[in-house]
């Protein structure tokens, strides 16, 4: 069943596209059909510019389990990255787990 629910952020960083490295401004996440992924539901992520037209663009799809096993291992790299390295003021306004 599909939710249509889908979180948008404002986020800071760069993405790897057919053309290059773009700068990332924004991001989806939902819940929904995956487009390409062999998986009835996928968590789907879409990392974007969206002043660069349709081709800044990076998605991906993943299965429930991969999803969570991503979410873990990043708030785990970043919860031991040395002191001072990630701040709670962070470009895109979203403090650190903890």
């Amino acid at each position: 069943m599909c939710t249509y629910r889908t979180t948008t952020l404002t986020v800071a960083g760069s993405g790897k596209g057919a053309e290059g490295w773009f700068p990332v401004t924004d991001a989806s996440v939902y819940f929904d059909h995956p487009v390409h992924a062999p998986a009835d539901h996928t968590l789907n992520v879409d990392l974007r510019n969206p002043s660069r037209g349709a081709s800044a663009r990076v998605a991906v799809e993943l299965d429930p389990v991969s999803a969570r096993a991503l979410a873990l291992a990043i708030l785990d790299m970043l919860d031991s990255a040395p002191a001072g390295l990630v701040d709670a003021a962070t470009p895109s306004g979203v403090p650190p787990a903890g």
